[in-house]
């Protein structure tokens, strides 16, 4: 098992070489990368039920094994996305701007990688070859820590990709893993500033707090997911049910599910049984204020904690609030800043809303669901940003970069 420091020199030593190759060569290894997970899917799946079978005896609960399990479909979808990813325009080497300034000189601000990241993310394998695919197209170099639940699925992505990389002309070395999946190795990445460039966290709440509080290396934070969907009294209960049961059982265990429903007091006694009778079907437990407790059979009293919990499961928080004031105030107080929606024929309150709320997504008439760096057009994504400096919402590849200024001059002295 190698050290994270050993790990570190590799990847510096891949940095530039990466870093400088060409557009081909780049989509021309991320087919390979994609050709060998559907070669090598047998062995994936396969490694995939060691996890899933330890994570069963630990207790693991129904969404998050849902999250942690590889089917074929699903091995299909993480080559499909690396295949989308070479597709798309490199993001490297573009001049945003160019100008000449009082003295002659030309300026232009060209956008370059940002160059080695570290990544620490829990039971998802699938963030595996995504963050890999992302990194790679952008120019940057990928060192993986992923959490014990995944190991055996991780080290079987990883090896597939690497394998795949060796009848490229770029170096296995851009993508590595780290295999010590101790809470020491974490804490030895979060200082490993010699080597790593920026490390990005994906995971609950707990490890981004870790990260964010303990890391020396600078962070994009990629937030936890306290989402909220409210319905406007001018909401259509069709629509507004369709929604809710989208957001709320589609994979409640990913940190674009909703875990609030806010609903106006003129709708609540004729919508929240039709909603509760839609819910019913995936058995969310309901964790109900007094006033929606009125219009419901079956629910648990909500206490303050609900509010603000993210619970990754088939539990729902339901509120009933007097306006869409109140609602936004609800909002911008618990929420984590990741995707809120709201149901509403009233364009001017859909308009308020948007500008109001202060989150990456806002929807008006759609699902959170939506928050999705495949769905937004991006081929992948490394995260979901809820900070605000450089880089908010969906990351694909533009936020895998930073940019440097280029200057043309005629001999000029200052």
């Amino acid at each position: 098992m190698e050290t994270l420091i050993a790990l570190g020199k590799k990847a510096k030593q891949a940095e530039r070489q990466l870093a400088q190759a060409s557009s081909i060569a780049k989509n021309e290894a991320l087919i390979l990368m994609a050709e060998g997970l559907l070669n090598d899917t047998d062995k994936i799946i396969e490694a995939n039920k060691k996890d899933t079978e330890a994570a069963k005896e630990n207790g693991i609960s129904e969404s998050l094994l849902d999250r942690l399990t590889l089917t074929q479909e699903r091995v299909e979808a993480m080559a499909q996305g690396l295949k989308d990813i070479a597709k798309l325009p490199d993001p490297i080497g573009l001049v945003e701007s160019m100008w000449t300034n009082d003295a002659g000189l030309k300026i232009g601000k060209q956008s370059v990688p940002l160059g080695v990241i570290g990544i620490i993310y829990e039971a998802r394998p699938n963030v595996t070859s995504d963050a890999a695919g992302l990194c790679f197209k952008s120019g940057n170099v990928v060192i993986l820590r992923g959490g014990k639940e995944a190991f055996n699925s991780n080290l079987a992505v990883v090896t597939s990709l690497r394998a795949s990389l060796e009848g490229s002309t770029l170096p296995e070395t851009a993508i590595q893993l780290v295999e010590d999946t101790s809470r020491d190795s974490a804490n030895e990445m979060m200082k490993l500033n010699r080597y790593l460039d920026v490390l990005i966290p994906r995971g609950g709440a707990n490890l981004i707090k870790a990260v964010v509080e303990n890391a020396t290396v600078p962070v994009i934070e990629t937030g936890t997911g306290n989402c909220h969907v409210y319905i406007d009294q001018s909401a259509q209960l069709e629509m507004a049910t369709d929604i809710i049961v989208n957001a709320k059982t589609d994979r409640p265990s990913v940190c674009n599910a909703a875990e609030t429903l806010l609903i106006h007091k003129d709708v609540a006694e004729d919508y929240l049984p039709v909603i509760e009778e839609a819910l019913n079907e995936w058995k969310v437990e309901l964790r109900a204020d007094e006033a929606s407790q009125k219009h419901l059979k079956a629910f648990t009293p909500a206490t303050e904690a609900d509010w603000e919990t993210e619970y990754l499961d088939y539990i729902l928080a339901v509120k009933v609030v007097d306006s869409l004031d109140e609602a936004i105030e609800h909002i911008n107080r618990y929420s984590t800043g990741h995707s809120e929606a709201i149901v509403t024929n009233d364009y001017f309150a859909g308009q308020r809303f948007h500008r109001e709320v202060d989150s990456a997504a806002v929807y008006v008439n759609a699902s959170t669901r939506y928050t999705d760096g495949f769905e937004f057009g991006f081929g992948a994504e490394i995260g979901i940003s809820t900070q605000k400096l450089h880089a908010r919402g969906p990351m694909g590849l533009p936020e895998l970069t930073s940019s440097k200024y280029i200057i043309f001059g005629e001999g000029q002295t200052r």
